[in-house]
């Protein structure tokens, strides 16, 4: 079975180191930049929050700083100009959703190795895409 090269590689950014490298590694896995796709998710508000209730911010307006972010964040350490995806929500199901929109090959992930207590209470991003995802998931620990 032949893992590389992949038409659609699929990563989710956080903004971390981790996630980086993850976007790295999968630029040496496709043929052409067109074939990547980077995705952040954002939180969904509350509406509670200061912004929501003053009318400063929207689910709009975050979404297009994030893109702008991502875009120059990329730029800047010199990665590939890939497909860039904003959305919001929880963010294993949403990254899932979007590999299944792009009919995405693989899914290349980073996992910031979290254990224990907090592993059990937040749960995993990495591990939740694993078990959901409709293509193969690449997982490299940082």
């Amino acid at each position: 079975m032949n893992w590389l090269p992949r038409e659609t590689v699929l990563v989710p950014i956080d903004f971390s180191e981790d996630s980086f490298a993850a976007m790295q590694a999968a630029g040496e896995m496709v043929e052409e930049p067109a074939h990547l796709h980077a995705v952040h998710v954002l939180p969904s508000l509350e509406p509670n929050d200061p912004g929501v209730i003053w009318y400063k911010i929207d689910d709009e307006s975050r979404s297009k700083h994030a893109a702008e972010a991502l875009r120059a964040e990329l730029a800047g350490r010199g990665h590939q100009q890939p497909e860039i995806a904003i959305r919001i929500g929880d963010p294993g199901r949403e990254i899932v959703e979007y590999a299944h929109e792009i009919s995405a090959g693989l899914i290349v992930v980073s996992s910031h190795g979290q254990g224990g207590l907090k592993h059990l209470l937040i749960g995993s991003v990495a591990e939740r895409v694993v078990r959901l995802a409709p293509c193969p998931v690449l997982v490299l620990k940082g």
